[in-house]
């Protein structure tokens, strides 16, 4: 736990990252389910993000069941193409998280592009891949998702091979369907950063000029359906005391695919996993399982990973570390900029 909390602020941070309340007066209601007044409760949320322990409490919505498309990508790219390649993969904003990582496939980012792209996921990644000057450029969308959802253990009480129920799985997902204006309203407001004051959602509430009530039914129903995760905080891993990631890629068996679903389940079961796909494989990239493992430091992802192996039977690995970090946003759903970048670059 970073040195600036206590276990007053690391009770906070847990519940925070599991979810917050969509009630009249949220941080009150978190404040009794860790022994805080409603004030003691906004002074040290307010203190937790002015530290940067908190990096945003907002929305965390699912990508696809809001009609976009998105995936994972691996490039190569020549260290003296590098920061000309990152400044122009970093300009799309769809692009969520860019990193340096210690392999061949040296840079590595998410990205997602809106049901209305005229390009779409592989015309837009056609042209990053020219744009950017990647010698390779391997497009690796989730084909399964076993587990999604970062809870980093800022108690302090997990061990490397604790086990736990993941939260959200492929059978959250339902299949897209188109939002009514209202709805996306709703969440381009609902993915910005809560503000710290006693009745956020009642403001909320009143920009969308709905009634509370109608509010906290849509924030049900996005719920209820997998369209959103979950309204939760996220943190600044390094800040709270998690100063190493690795991606845990895993050459699973490629003609067996209820072996490969059993062992995917296996890996999600985890507590110490955040996410965890089935991602295509290449010929030069045989991995077509993914875990992603965040620990105090590399020798604690390793006795993770290593668990994982044991457990599973698989061999093949590689613990793929993140060396920098060149951008790390929230996506944001329904904006102007995706089709600005679309009519400037294409």
């Amino acid at each position: 736990m970073n040195a600036a909390t206590d276990t007053n602020d690391a009770a906070l941070l847990g519940v925070l990252q599991e979810s917050t309340p969509f009630s009249k007066r949220p941080f009150a209601d978190l404040g009794k389910r860790c022994g805080l007044t409603e004030e003691e409760t906004l002074s040290r949320v307010k203190a937790l993000k002015d530290a940067k322990v908190i990096r945003q409490i907002s929305a965390i919505f699912d990508t696809r069941s809001l009609g976009y498309a998105s995936s994972l990508v691996a490039a190569k790219i020549a260290p003296e193409k590098l920061d000309a390649a990152v400044a122009v993969i970093n300009s799309h904003p769809g692009v969520s998280h860019n990193y340096l990582r210690n392999h061949e496939f040296n840079l590595w980012y998410t990205i997602a592009v809106p049901p209305t792209s005229k390009l779409g996921l592989n015309g837009t990644m056609d042209l990053l891949h020219h744009l950017s000057g990647a010698e390779t450029t391997r497009l690796l969308p989730t084909l399964r998702l076993f587990k999604i959802g970062v809870r980093f253990d800022v108690e302090g009480d997990a061990k490397p091979d604790d086990q736990s129920t993941p939260a959200y799985t492929e059978a959250n997902r339902q299949e897209a369907a188109p939002l009514t204006d209202k709805e996306i309203e709703f969440v381009r407001v609902m993915q910005r950063d809560l503000p710290i004051i006693p009745e956020p959602f009642v403001a909320i509430s009143n920009e969308l000029e709905i009634s509370f009530e109608e509010a906290e039914s849509m924030h049900a129903k996005f719920l209820a359906t997998g369209r959103m995760r979950r309204f939760a905080a996220v943190l600044h891993h390094r800040k709270a005391g998690f100063g190493a990631n690795a991606m845990g890629v895993w050459a699973g068996p490629q003609d067996d695919p209820e072996a490969l679903k059993k062992i995917g389940e296996t890996m999600a079961g985890f507590r110490a996993v955040s996410h965890a796909y089935q991602r295509p494989s290449y010929t030069d990239w045989p991995y077509n399982l993914f875990t992603m493992v965040h620990g105090k430091s590399e020798e604690e992802c390793e006795q993770t990973l290593a668990a994982i192996a044991e457990a599973t039977g698989i061999h093949d690995r590689h613990a793929l570390y993140s060396t920098k970090e060149f951008k790390k946003v929230r996506v944001r759903y329904f904006t102007d900029e995706e089709m600005k970048w679309e009519q400037i670059h294409a």
